[in-house]
């Protein structure tokens, strides 16, 4: 009797990483059916509408707490730039006394839980008396993305020739024409995807933001939960269904800005 020599085609590791993206993305997958549901109270599937998604055009609340958001992250990002790009060259080309001491302190916003920056942020604000505002969620929010565009700059900088800015400078050229015209550009890759990074990290933030604000300065993550309290709502679907579809998008921006500058580096 011959026996049979079947064996399975799909091996254990193939399954365990099946069902880690089944772990991971199923809910996503379910948000996103749900938000095309055409029943506005039950979980039962009624249909196929875009009615939620009109609505979300039409609600002036949203879109205002967008705009709240995106001032928020763009200013957030745009002053985290321009600091954590020269925190992590400071860092690496720099000694100077209390170094390692600084460097270890830096990167604490990464670990701290963000309720406690939340209420170290606000206890500050008290303490030196400045009323809370949509500036003041700018100020808090620089904490954290000034954090992770440093991380990823220094990692950037550290697979980086520094014999090309000792020839600039034995060519003649000054510190700052160097590090403008030489570092600068080859920086540039790990200083866009930590922008990224920063950007949805603050698009994202709830905790910071809500004790950090102040009047009529909701932002879309504040918008988002007021409305949850009575129930998730299907134009809540939508709106989290499009706030992942931006995010999925950026990240391949930044997964595609990362592949070009591992390019060039070749």
């Amino acid at each position: 009797m011959a026996h049979s020599s079947f064996k399975p085609r799909v091996s254990l590791q193939s399954a365990f990483v099946g069902l880690m993206f089944v772990f991971m993305y199923l809910p996503i997958l379910v948000l996103v059916v749900y938000s095309f549901n055409e029943s506005a109270y039950s979980a039962a599937w009624e249909g196929f509408t875009w009615e939620w998604y009109e609505y979300l055009l039409s609600d002036s609340r949203i879109f205002a707490a967008l705009r709240n958001s995106l001032t928020v992250a763009i200013s957030a990002v745009a002053v985290s730039a321009v600091l954590g790009t020269l925190m992590a060259v400071g860092l690496a080309r720099y000694r100077f006394p209390g170094r390692r001491l600084y460097l270890g302190i830096s990167y604490l916003p990464l670990i701290i839980p963000d309720i406690a920056i939340a209420v170290a942020t606000l206890v500050f604000l008290a303490a030196v008396g400045l009323s809370l505002s949509l500036w003041t969620i700018v100020a808090a929010h620089i904490v954290f993305c000034l954090a992770y565009i440093a991380i990823v700059v220094s990692t950037r900088l550290a697979d980086l020739d520094r014999n090309l800015e000792e020839a600039a400078l034995d060519l003649g050229a000054t510190p700052v024409q160097a590090f403008f015209k030489v570092l600068l550009p080859q920086l540039m890759p790990g200083i866009v995807s930590g922008c990224i990074l920063a950007f949805i990290l603050s698009m994202d933030d709830f905790l910071i933001a809500s004790f950090t604000a102040g009047a009529g300065a909701t932002t879309l993550p504040m918008e988002i939960f007021s409305r949850i309290r009575t129930g998730v709502k299907p134009d809540v679907n939508a709106l989290s269904a499009i706030l992942i579809s931006f995010s999925a998008l950026l990240a391949a921006i930044a997964e595609w800005v990362r592949y070009r500058g591992e390019l060039q580096r070749r």
